[in-house]
């Protein structure tokens, strides 16, 4: 994927899941770990950063 779609997902994920996107995302990278699929768990980890990225920095 190139980062143009790993955005796009991002946005689309963070859509459909909310504030568990990125737990959600986190999820995707472990199962595909777990089934051998590497370039799959790389795009999910892209994924996940750009989620964070959308997010920010967390306020306290």
């Amino acid at each position: 994927m190139d980062m143009t779609e790993i955005h796009d997902y991002a946005r689309r994920f963070v859509g459909a899941h909310g504030e568990k996107a990125e737990l959600e995302a986190a999820q995707k990278v472990a199962e595909c770990e777990r089934h051998g699929d590497k370039s799959q768990a790389a795009d999910w980890r892209r994924i996940q950063a750009a989620i964070k990225q959308m997010r920010g920095p967390h306020v306290s």
